[in-house]
């Protein structure tokens, strides 16, 4: 017979444990979400990605590589990319590759193949300075800690870089190939996917210039593919395709020199560069470069090519001081680091692509008039300075263009040797270079050999930076087997030769 009684109590007993057990589940679902970390969220608009990352890759790099490449010198201490003692670089670019490709994933998700072609242009401008810095980098097995809890890469060789950079160009241009879309989160070109696609190619035709040592490798076909491009492909064509940051006179978008303690009381200028410029009577010397201090005081004007003069970049840094103190050597023009928007920077600028056309006519890649490719960057150059370098607008007119490219140190002469035509074009791009494009003219004169370095006996400018301490703690197998086969174990050097340069 039941006992109702205690069948009821076992149904009251039920319920209740079932009520507790929702309780529990519905609490650890709140738990849960309360404990989801608002910084960490698993899904990001790519356009907040591409405003980070573009702002950080289109600043200026610095003034490093100006001491190297004999523009500045420094007067209260060695400075040791003025004395070619450098060391080791980081790793650093990494940081922001983690950026792209997380802004590659997410435009994936969104079925946005513009933020991913944007997103491969970054892997391929990235990874090719990294490999221009050290050689052998990490590449195809990079950034896959997080997908694959890969944190040993291993290390790609230099060549195999160069044309995985190719290829990645290669994909982000037919990506963008009869594309009207406009994305968000664009400071450099507005979202327009037409300006992106010539600075894409454009780039492209760097990336083959910086190869010319390997132009007879057939892997690479450097000759063919910059002829392709220049024949088929979408590149700049006016300085309104400058691959620049334009700055903003609010927090954070100011121009990267603005207000830096580093241009204080040791940095001066070159006297190797501010001689070239004189002896070329080129106005962009008032641009760069401020008066010497007795210069002034005496009234010479500011387009007095005599009111400027610079430090010996070899002479032993006291001996600059002592010269500097006494008022003869000139400093950075001011309006680097009092104009919170002194002019936009340029990663790539429509006038380095002339110099690069007129580089590669000259070698027989393109059949173009090289002459006319010179003198356009150097107009344009003179454009640039014309449109943003307040106050100093009347001095880089277009008849100061005219009149400059007609001086005897100027002038291209199509009947020139070879080595006279690419010393011409070099020292041009060169002075386009000045807090612009990073260590670009350094890169340039290691590949080329001009403009020529003034340096020591047995101070050769480095090739390249010995690899992080990281690595060597964390990678340790793989970064010596890159620089055994690269150099032989243990040469680790910073004048060993990469493959890139033989």
């Amino acid at each position: 017979m039941l006992n109702f009684s205690n069948t009821n109590k076992m149904k009251k007993i039920g319920i209740l444990f079932g009520l507790l057990i929702l309780i529990a589940v519905s609490a650890c679902q709140d738990l849960s979400d309360i404990n989801d970390n608002p910084n960490n969220v698993n899904q990001t608009h790519p356009q907040l990605l591409l405003t980070n990352i573009a702002s950080s890759a289109f600043s200026v790099n610095g003034t490093s590589s100006l001491y190297a490449s004999r523009m500045l010198v420094q007067t209260d201490g060695e400075n040791n990319n003025q004395y070619y003692n450098w060391d080791r670089a980081g790793f650093g670019d990494y940081n922001m590759l983690g950026e792209v490709t997380k802004m590659i994933q997410e435009g994936e998700r969104i079925e946005s193949k513009e933020y991913v072609a944007i997103g491969k242009f970054f892997r391929a401008y990235y990874f090719y300075n990294l490999t221009l810095t050290f050689g052998d980098i990490p590449y195809s097995e990079a950034l896959q800690g997080e997908t694959d809890a890969s944190f040993s890469p291993k290390y790609d060789s230099q060549k195999e870089v160069f044309i995985g950079v190719l290829k990645e160009l290669e994909e982000a241009n037919t990506l963008l190939k009869d594309n009207n879309a406009i994305v968000a989160g664009d400071i450099i070109y507005n979202g327009d996917m037409s300006q992106w696609q010539k600075l894409i190619n454009s780039f492209r035709l760097k990336v083959l210039i910086t190869l010319s040592k390997k132009e007879g490798d057939a892997d690479l076909n450097v000759k063919s593919a910059f002829s392709a491009i220049y024949a088929n492909e979408s590149i700049m064509q006016s300085i309104e395709d400058n691959g620049q940051l334009v700055f903003l006179d609010q927090e954070g978008s100011r121009y990267t020199e603005f207000n830096s303690s580093g241009y204080g009381s040791g940095m001066y200028m070159s006297s190797t560069f501010i001689k070239r410029l004189q002896d070329r009577e080129d106005p962009r010397l008032f641009i760069f470069c401020g008066r010497t201090k007795n210069a002034k005081e005496t009234g010479l004007a500011l387009d007095d090519f005599n009111a400027y003069e610079g430090g010996d970049p070899l002479a032993p840094y006291a001996e600059v001081n002592d010269k500097a103190a006494a008022g003869d050597v000139s400093k950075v023009n001011l309006r680097y680091t009092t104009d919170p928007t002194t002019e936009p920077h340029n990663l790539l600028s429509y006038s380095e692509v002339e110099f690069i056309l007129a580089e590669a006519a000259v070698r027989g890649w393109i059949s173009t008039d090289a002459k006319m490719h010179y003198e356009n960057g150097i107009k344009a150059s003179f454009s640039f300075y014309n449109r943003y370098a307040k106050g100093f607008e009347n001095y880089v007119e277009s008849t100061d263009a005219d009149t400059y490219m007609a001086g005897s140190l100027v002038a291209f002469n199509t009947s020139a040797s070879l080595a006279e035509k690419l010393d011409f074009i070099l020292t041009q791009k060169y002075f386009t270079s000045f807090l612009h494009s990073g260590w670009r003219m350094y890169f340039d004169h290691l590949r080329t050999g001009y403009p020529t370095f003034v340096q020591s006996a047995g101070a050769t400018p480095p090739t390249r930076w010995i690899y992080p301490l990281s690595e060597y703690n964390n990678n340790s197998d793989n970064v010596a087997s890159a620089i055994e086969s690269q150099f032989g174990a243990g040469n680790d050097k910073i004048r060993e030769i990469t493959w890139w340069l033989k």
